[in-house]
């Protein structure tokens, strides 16, 4: 791509923003078959400068989809393989020595990029867990007492697998709730797998983006703009108040231990704004709202156990909150 065009393209118009990120998921369907929710789930958190855990068994590209959406923003990604033995230092960096200079320099880890790939997040210790925590909230790493700022855009995309616990460290309530969204990657129907097969048959690469035909639509200044317009977005004194009303449902259902948080109830008023304005609409509905409940706070409450026994989730107990709440007019 010819870079004067490209610049010339990106102009930090909020208009021209939308329509950049729009472009995204014809883009990333180059390389992913059928994810267009969690592809949105992904935008939502960038404009929102929030983080995602993706959920899903082993093998539903996860983690294609990821280097796929950081090849379409032109954004750097790096990936982790979360493991026991994996130590703190293996994601912010160390100090290390240098001989020839007798001092010790900083050598920073793979969390300084815009994309950050925690794959199987739960398989890794809760000392090595809540070394994310710092770069995820403060964004920034404090090595030797020295704090380091991260670079802007940052998201960490961290993935668990749903079916197995042998050998993991789930993650506590607290860390959860620092994550914007909690998307479910589901297994692609008949069709859409038969669309992968046909793509693999045919030679694609997943390994090889640019051979599959993903290039840039957007950049780092069309997500500035889209931030900005993102912030400027109407939101109404009823429209607020819907929103606490559904977090405090959460805190009175039989159905559970733990409801949502007044982070939860700003999370989810960040997340209707962003998918609001992608919409194409300057002020938030009731319906954006409901549309960004199930992703903003499925993983900010918890069952009760007799409800768990019985088949109840929390997906359904947040459905039925939203039927029973009062929308407003």
């Amino acid at each position: 791509m010819d870079p004067t065009t490209d610049n010339a393209a990106h102009t930090g118009d909020p208009a021209t923003a939308r329509a950049s990120l729009e472009a995204l998921r014809a883009e990333i369907a180059k390389a992913v078959v059928g994810q267009d929710p969690a592809v949105t789930g992904l935008v939502v958190a960038l404009l929102c400068r929030g983080h995602v855990l993706l959920e899903g068994v082993p093998g539903v590209a996860k983690t294609l989809l990821v280097r796929a959406l950081a090849a379409a923003l032109e954004l750097d990604t790096k990936r982790v393989q979360f493991t026991p033995d994996l130590m703190p230092s293996d994601i912010t960096g160390s100090l290390v020595y240098d001989a020839r200079t007798a001092e010790f320099s900083f050598q920073p880890g793979p969390v300084f990029t815009n994309l950050l790939l925690a794959d199987e997040i739960n398989r890794t210790p809760p000392k090595t867990q809540s070394s994310l925590l710092e770069a995820m909230e403060e964004r920034q790493v404090t090595v030797d007492g020295t704090p380091r700022p991260l670079p802007d855009p940052f998201l960490v995309a961290a993935t668990q697998n749903p079916v197995e616990y042998e050998g993991t460290y789930p993650l506590p309530e607290a860390q959860l709730d620092r994550f914007l969204l909690k998307l479910t990657i589901p297994l692609p129907s008949r069709q859409d797998e038969i669309d992968v097969l046909t793509r693999h048959a045919g030679g694609f690469n997943p390994r090889d983006l640019r051979a599959a035909g993903v290039r840039p639509v957007a950049n780092a200044a069309d997500l500035e703009a889209a931030r900005r317009a993102v912030a400027a977005t109407t939101v109404s004194p009823e429209i607020t108040a819907y929103v606490v009303d559904l977090c405090r449902a959460t805190r009175e259902s039989p159905s559970l231990t733990l409801g949502v948080s007044p982070r939860g109830a700003t999370a989810l008023l960040a997340t209707a704004r962003a998918w609001a304005w992608l919409t194409g609409r300057d002020y938030v509905t009731p319906d954006d709202v409901k549309a960004l409940a199930l992703p903003t706070l499925r993983h900010r409450v918890q069952l009760r156990p007799e409800a768990e026994m019985e088949g109840v989730t929390t997906d359904s107990v947040i459905n039925a909150i939203l039927a029973h709440v009062p929308v407003p007019r």
